[in-house]
């Protein structure tokens, strides 16, 4: 193998670790249609090489290894325990994700990239954490709005004080599932706002609406308001059975910015306006992820995301869920005690 080359191997070879279509056929989605995928951005970068991976599933094995040619297993312990990796990416259910992520740091796995949610316990997470700063992994949480130009760029923005004073912000999707999908927009919403949630009040949408990906899970949807840093109120809608198109919506004392997969739409309160664009994709939000992981293990340049980031945002989820059992009061965060064991059935 060349100098400067990291292997590299994938635990969970489905439909975002490896792109397999069977898998997506499963869940009612398409490959093409995903920003990225494991396999897919880990093979896209020149000084990565594939050389494993891991299901329980023998047909995704097999359709790994027609793609790759590279060594499968059943047991994922197996294959870190005999492939000397640098990099795994963990694209399981959210189940196993602090059991995989820390015997990676424990064998001297150099990057671990982890699926969202980050795990299905807050105090899973702080176990992911502590074992990476032990060993000086790295833990990047794939919350792929973290590495998309736009929303980097509006978080500048906000940052900067373009918007002027933030007042209030709402978060919107269909569908659902606060633990896979509300993953992603509680997170973006701290990211472009700057604020960390404070405190949550929620009530969870318990309309039963059938998972994808079978009978055994119930990620509610639902609908709740947040305290944030700085003074922020937000509230959030995303019910079990909604047709809303997912969207960000930041109103300042310039200005409202409104966040969606069209673009960014700004409405100054002069009566002026812009829109930005969703650029030209010359590479997936997986592919700018990879290239910042490989940067920070070869010049020690600081990822843009934190693994604590994505800990607040598992513990926004889970204080959603305490809070509806506890008709709906504010949950403080950081979660403590009892709280912060609770196991979400969310992935």
């Amino acid at each position: 193998m060349a100098d400067g080359m990291y292997r590299a191997g994938i635990v969970g070879l489905g439909f975002i670790g490896a792109g397999d279509q069977v898998s997506g056929d499963r869940l009612g989605q398409n490959v093409a249609d995903l920003d990225g995928y494991h396999l897919q951005a880990l093979q896209n970068h020149p000084a990565i090489d594939v050389v494993a991976g891991s299901s329980r599933d023998e047909g995704r094995r097999e359709r790994f290894v027609t793609r790759t040619r590279a060594t499968t297993y059943a047991d994922w312990r197996e294959m870190i325990e005999k492939e000397r990796l640098d990099i795994v990416s963990v694209a399981t259910y959210a189940g196993p994700h602090a059991d995989i992520t820390v015997a990676c740091a424990e064998a001297g796995v150099k990057a671990v990239y982890c699926e969202k949610p980050m795990a299905t316990s807050v105090s899973d997470c702080d176990r992911m954490v502590e074992a990476c700063q032990n060993s000086g992994t790295l833990l990047v949480i794939n919350h792929n709005r973290r590495f998309h130009p736009l929303y980097r760029r509006i978080a500048e923005f906000i940052k900067e004080g373009w918007l002027g004073d933030l007042i209030t912000a709402q978060v919107n999707w269909g569908s659902g599932r606060l633990g896979n999908v509300g993953t992603h927009m509680f997170d973006a919403l701290q990211m472009v706002t700057g604020r960390n949630v404070l405190e949550v009040s929620a009530t969870l949408d318990l309309a039963g609406k059938p998972d994808c990906r079978g009978d055994e899970f119930r990620d509610y949807g639902g609908w709740g308001m947040f305290r944030m840093e700085g003074g922020l109120m937000a509230q959030f809608e995303a019910p079990d059975y909604s047709k809303a198109p997912a969207g960000i919506t930041v109103n300042a004392s310039q200005g409202l910015a409104t966040i969606d997969s069209n673009g960014v739409n700004i409405t100054w309160w002069n009566g002026k306006s812009e829109n930005w664009t969703v650029p030209e994709r010359n590479e997936t939000s997986m592919d700018r992820a990879v290239n910042e992981i490989v940067d920070a293990l070869q010049h020690g340049k600081p990822l843009y995301c934190e693994a604590t980031q994505s800990v607040r945002t598992l513990e926004t989820i889970a204080a959603c869920h305490i809070s509806h059992e506890r008709q709906s009061r504010f949950i403080r965060l950081p979660l403590g005690g009892d709280d912060r064991t609770k196991v979400l059935n969310i992935a």
